[in-house]
């Protein structure tokens, strides 16, 4: 019975991680979901890996890439000289780009990805452009909202992944 139990934990903290790297990969928060997988996990194997120390820090990171994803089109408009205005058409259009994009995109992953960068352009270009009426200017801005978001997009999703590697790691060690 003890066999059918632990496979079960495994299974469904397995199941979480899957889970939480797809969503990394739509822009979404899966941190959070590895997060909890390794609570499952630390629950089930108290007090052996992963312990206390495991959930501080992947909590720590899961709040560190909230923060980064938050105000990552605010940088990069920033950073291109743009306005806070810019910043917040840049944040307002990545989230309706990734429901758009999923809808006339209908390739899981790819649609939602391609309506957060092109709604991020353009949230930030067409605000920036109304404030300065100036098209070089923001294209530049809008530019930089899309990359900062790509950034971080790469980053959500390469710490989901050294999260699930830490966890399956210390789970098999």
């Amino acid at each position: 019975m003890e066999i059918l139990d632990t496979f079960g934990v495994y299974s469904l903290v397995s199941f979480l991680c899957l889970t939480g790297f797809i969503l990394s990969c739509l822009s979404i928060s899966g941190t959070w979901f590895v997060l909890l997988a390794t609570g499952l996990a630390s629950w089930h194997r108290w007090p052996a890996f992963p312990n206390i120390k495991t959930l501080i820090f992947f909590l720590i990171l899961c709040i560190l890439v909230e923060v980064a994803e938050n105000f990552s089109s605010i940088w990069g408009v920033e950073r291109a000289k743009g306005s806070k205005a810019a910043g917040w058409g840049a944040m307002g259009g990545g989230f309706v780009g990734m429901i758009l994009g999923g809808i006339f995109v209908p390739i899981p992953v790819v649609g939602n990805l391609l309506g957060i960068m092109l709604g991020s352009f353009l949230g930030a270009f067409f605000v920036e452009y109304k404030k300065i009426k100036k098209t070089h200017h923001a294209l530049k801005v809008a530019n930089g909202a899309m990359l900062a978001r790509i950034f971080v997009l790469v980053l959500k999703i390469e710490i989901t992944l050294l999260m699930i590697l830490v966890l399956a790691i210390g789970l098999v060690i």
